[in-house]
């Protein structure tokens, strides 16, 4: 209750009865504690207030994290169409692409709470970002998701998104190469625990029958230890048709090591 007083500050009063159970008792006792807990509910609604406030600091350094990648990323494909080297526009692309799929990263998280990430939309919005930006003829390949409704703390999410744009990039760029070939790749994640796996599959041409070709490459690092520090193994198989690769973390994550 309010204490209200003339000329004084209101006070927050915290009332507590209890009943005294006595045998034999003629009359019934009521123990009645009164607590003072302004200064408590002043301090707690100061607290609250931060927090409300270091959300929207928060919220407004993600966004411009992200614009100013998408700035980035807008110059590297500018300086794409403009070198003549192939080999150079292709390494031009790539960044380009990275830098896309983390600006969505972080306008994804600015909108989401602080406290944990639903997977299956925030897969969802990560694989239309991709294949808005490199699926030309959308009825040629087709990008897909399926999650169930595991959700992970921010960090974890992150870790867990840049791991789909590299294996999905990587699909994209090999396990189609004609412009003529149709196709589709799925990614899919399941959880039981602390047990976990993420499936990135496609139905292309499969891994390179040339040990030469099949050296890896810069996305094949940044899953790898992105995994790692997740306490992830990789595992690579190849299809009939295509190509997957699991992302597979064990109750007992420590023991795990990379196998490809």
């Amino acid at each position: 209750m309010d204490l209200v007083r003339p000329e004084k500050d209101t006070l927050r009063l915290l009332i507590n009865a209890h009943t005294l159970d006595y045998f034999e008792a003629e009359s019934i006792r009521v123990v009645l504690a009164i607590t003072d807990v302004t200064s408590q509910r002043l301090a707690d609604k100061v607290r609250d207030d931060l927090v409300r406030e270091k959300q929207l600091l928060l919220n407004e350094i993600q966004h411009r994290v992200a614009n100013s990648l998408q700035i980035i990323a807008s110059v590297l494909l500018q300086s794409a169409r403009k070198v003549q080297s192939s080999e150079t526009r292709e390494h031009l692309r790539d960044a380009h692409n990275r830098v896309m799929s983390i600006a969505m990263l972080q306008k994804h998280l600015s909108s989401t709470a602080v406290d944990n990430v639903g997977l299956k939309s925030y897969f969802a919005d990560l694989c239309n970002s991709i294949g808005a930006s490199m699926i030309g003829d959308p009825g040629r390949i087709k990008l897909s998701t399926q999650c169930d409704d595991s959700a992970v703390d921010p960090d974890t999410s992150v870790s867990l998104g840049l791991i789909v744009t590299e294996l999905v990039i990587n699909s994209l760029k090999h396990a189609f190469p004609g412009q003529d070939q149709h196709g589709s790749i799925n990614v899919s994640f399941t959880s039981d625990g602390k047990a976990w796996t993420l499936v990135v599959a496609d139905d292309g041409i499969g891994m390179p029958k040339n040990e030469e070709d099949r050296k890896p490459g810069l996305g094949t690092g940044i899953v790898e230890a992105l995994a790692s520090q997740l306490g992830a193994v990789v595992i690579i198989s190849d299809e009939v048709p295509g190509t997957q690769v699991s992302v597979v973390r064990t109750a007992l994550a420590g023991t795990l090591a990379f196998r490809g």
